[in-house]
């Protein structure tokens, strides 16, 4: 008995042990790829979000939930992560309905131009995030490529066991905890760098998207029909990487194939207003903090219109839960304001 009691112990100490150099030795996210933390975010704002945004960076930096909240009373939320694959996105809408049933699903089509995996790194920033189910382990052998190993997603210490000579301060600042980035899954930036010239787009020898991509798109559309979701397609607003005409016909003619609304806000620009000579901070790649909410100003008035949407605001739950959104938002805005007046730049998105 004695010796078992010792093996227990030893056994309870040695899995104390890796857990804590897991967590110590796995990347924070905190003051570098900051958008690591938006998979995880997500949990903290999971439930009765009636519009879920999935995507790539064209979501998390395009629109706000605090405008759509603000202006139309609409609950939603953006899974969004960095060249966010589309298997990833409907893993991410499998897993969001894990804990909640959204009324409408917005899906940005632009990654749909990758029919292969692409690197670690960006499985990386949209995988670890995910609390472990079946779908998180659906999602990571579909994306790994040939170099990864399933098992250093289930323990990633087996991943990070050598990033001993990397670790700084913010690894064990934040060893048991994290730092909130996101507004619902949105991240602001307040700074611009205008358009001034873009690159000639490069002609491709072939536009036809794979049939990797239908059969992902195939697989979120009947999702949201079997659980009684709206699916809107949207194009983001963004001028470059270059979107070309042989794309957007093929989204065109698969949207009114299945009866579905697609909007290209390339083609709005006069209506929403967005000037990209103001209203991004890389010169075109991504909208600022104006930008996003002339954005989602606009779309606001097409989510209305949705099935099952409602303006919520006037429910006193709600409205608390939302005024502490609006709070750290406006927080943040005024923290990266002054750092622009300080410095010329933001430096931290906090």
């Amino acid at each position: 008995m004695k010796k078992l009691i010792r093996v227990s112990i030893f056994l309870v100490l040695l899995v104390a042990g890796l857990w804590f150099l897991q967590r110590l030795l796995v990347p924070k996210y905190i003051y570098e790829n900051e958008e690591g933390v938006l998979s995880a975010e997500y949990y903290d704002n999971a439930g009765d979000n009636d519009v879920l945004f999935i995507g790539d960076c064209e979501v998390y930096s395009n629109f706000s939930p605090i405008k759509l909240w603000e202006d139309y009373g609409i609950t939603s939320v953006i899974r969004g992560t960095p060249q966010q694959l589309i298997w990833q996105s409907y893993y991410m809408l499998e897993d969001t309905l894990r804990y909640e049933t959204p009324k409408v699903v917005v899906y940005n089509v632009f990654s749909m131009r990758y029919d292969k995996p692409q690197n670690e790194a960006y499985n990386r920033l949209t995988l670890d995030g995910m609390r472990w189910s079946s779908v998180k382990s659906d999602a990571i052998k579909a994306s790994m490529t040939e170099e990864e190993s399933y098992l250093s997603y289930v323990f990633p210490i087996l991943r990070f066991h050598s990033r001993w000579d990397e670790l700084t301060g913010e690894d064990f600042e934040y060893l048991f905890s994290s730092e909130k980035l996101s507004h619902n899954g949105y991240v602001m930036r307040v700074d611009t760098k205008p358009v001034e010239t873009l690159p000639e787009p490069v002609p491709l020898a072939d536009y036809t998207y794979s049939d990797i991509d239908w059969e992902y798109l195939d697989k979120i559309r009947d999702c949201c029909k079997e659980h009684g979701i709206t699916l809107i397609l949207i194009k983001s607003a963004s001028c470059y990487p270059y979107w070309f005409d042989e794309w957007d016909q093929q989204i065109k003619e698969y949207a009114e194939k299945n009866d579905l609304t697609y909007v290209n806000f390339l083609e709005h620009a006069d209506e929403t207003g967005i000037d990209y000579t103001t209203d991004t901070y890389d010169a075109g790649l991504h909208l600022n903090l104006s930008g996003a909410e002339k954005s989602s100003a606009w779309f606001g008035k097409i989510l209305q219109q949705q099935p099952g949407i409602t303006d919520r605001r006037g429910d006193a739950e709600l409205d608390a839960k939302w005024q502490e959104k609006i709070e750290f938002y406006e927080s943040m805005k005024d923290s990266q304001e002054k750092q622009l007046e300080e410095t010329g730049a933001v430096t931290s998105f906090r």
